[in-house]
């Protein structure tokens, strides 16, 4: 239970079946109406979450740079629902969703930029051939 791998793999059948719920859900809704209730129900779910498994701690103890980089991932994090369910709403859920995951090459990039890391050659194939699926995907006619 504490392998990365085996939370990494839980958040990706999560986010597949997040996928096929939205677009079931934003059937005659707004996009950002949906995300707005979904974004409820998650602060609602983790809050309980949090509370009944004694993790809870007082915010106001987190340092000023805690609170900085939480809240901009806290932005990132809401400008990217947004974006993911309008496309969901315009796009076939089939499409919208690898290209979403582009996110996976964007993050390897990002992380050697602010963080430092240094993927291995193999590493970075995987990541080429993440991008150049993508791009398969999205030149697709349709």
């Amino acid at each position: 239970m504490e392998s990365w791998f085996f939370w990494a793999l839980g958040s990706a059948v999560f986010a597949a079946c997040t996928a096929v719920l939205a677009k079931l859900g934003l059937r005659g809704v707004d996009a950002d109406l949906a995300t707005l209730i979904r974004t409820g129900i998650i602060a609602v779910l983790l809050s309980l979450f949090v509370a009944f498994t004694g993790k809870w701690s007082n915010p106001l103890l987190l340092s000023g740079k805690n609170w900085l980089f939480l809240g901009l991932s806290g932005l990132a994090t809401g400008a990217s629902w947004t974006c993911y369910f309008r496309a969901l709403q315009l796009g076939e859920a089939s499409k919208v969703a690898p290209v979403d995951k582009l996110s996976l090459v964007l993050v390897a990039v990002f992380a050697v930029l602010f963080l430092g890391e240094r993927p291995a050659p193999r590493e970075w194939l995987g990541i080429g051939l993440v991008a150049l699926g993508v791009l398969v995907l999205a030149m697709r006619r349709g």
